[in-house]
């Protein structure tokens, strides 16, 4: 299919009504077979996608996009909240039919263990299992003794070449690869493919250790300013799924979604529709 055919496509896809929780993946048909196989791979949202929005609007964003997984940005849940005001929070989530898969992306930039501390509460309090983080070389024994005190999966985020810790996937490993099983990372494959780095290679070499996962597109690896919609871009998805799919991956693939701050919701989902359809096209 061309690409302008396919983005005519996509795009009265998109155009179209918001299918119901009820029409999940999950769900069969009347006959009772399953149409899809759009849970071959949990697709979460990230949402600092929708870090223009409040709270209660992301979420109805979110249940529009028929999905069930957030990891969850501090724009939705802030860190200056009490315990019992981040409960409440998880709360309402949950009560949307949300599951808090992560939280993050949190900087962790600090080498004080109090402050340090502080976020890991801030985790524990909001419900969320895996911080997805970007700190320093020098603070990671620390976070490491954290990680084990509050029995926290840590993904470390990699952000591309302008990143001096943590360029590439591989950069966090050489770091964790001795250290305790929680130390992990996040894989952004945008930021990884911007180093000039093969991302399957990247993937496989760091597969035992990769807790999350932030996918999107760009049209020219090279550029950074030249994010599209996931479909429109150059980005292998379907090599990218094929791989996980096949090691049985059993975390998230979170969209982060970068290309319209102020209104998202279409390209969201024209994102989804095409990830969708290369797993519907790969089962």
């Amino acid at each position: 299919m061309s690409s302008p055919t396919r983005r005519t496509f996509l795009g009265a896809a998109a155009a179209l009504p918001a299918l119901p929780a009820a029409a999940s993946a999950a769900t069969p048909a009347a006959n009772g077979s399953n149409p899809h196989h759009w849970d071959d791979l949990k697709l979460a949202v990230a949402t600092y996608s929708l870090r223009k929005f409040s709270r209660t609007a992301a979420i109805g964003i979110v249940k529009s996009l028929g999905v069930k997984y957030v990891n969850v940005k501090a724009f939705h849940m802030p860190y200056y909240l009490s315990g019992d005001d981040l409960k409440a929070a998880r709360k309402e989530f949950e009560k949307a039919g949300l599951e808090i898969v992560a939280g993050g992306n949190i900087s962790l930039r600090s080498d004080d263990p109090a402050e340090l501390e502080h976020y890991f509460k801030y985790a524990v309090a909001a419900g969320m299992p895996i911080m997805v983080c970007a700190p320093t070389h020098s603070n990671l024994a620390q976070i490491e003794k954290l990680a084990i005190k509050y029995d926290r999966k840590m993904a470390i985020h990699n952000h591309g070449p302008e990143d001096r810790f943590y360029p590439a996937p591989s950069d966090v490993i050489k770091r964790v690869k001795d250290m305790d099983p929680r130390m992990g990372l996040c894989v952004d494959v945008g930021h990884t493919v911007r180093t000039g780095a093969d991302i399957l290679e990247e993937i496989d070499g760091a597969w035992d250790r990769i807790y999350d996962f932030h996918i999107k597109d760009l049209s020219d690896f090279s550029n950074k300013e030249s994010r599209v919609d996931v479909g429109d871009g150059v980005m292998p998805v379907a090599s990218i799924f094929k791989m996980l799919k096949e090691r049985e991956y059993a975390g998230v693939v979170g969209l982060e979604y970068e290309v319209v701050a102020d209104h998202p919701q279409m390209g969201m989902a024209k994102s989804f529709s095409y990830m969708r359809g290369v797993l519907d096209g790969q089962a």
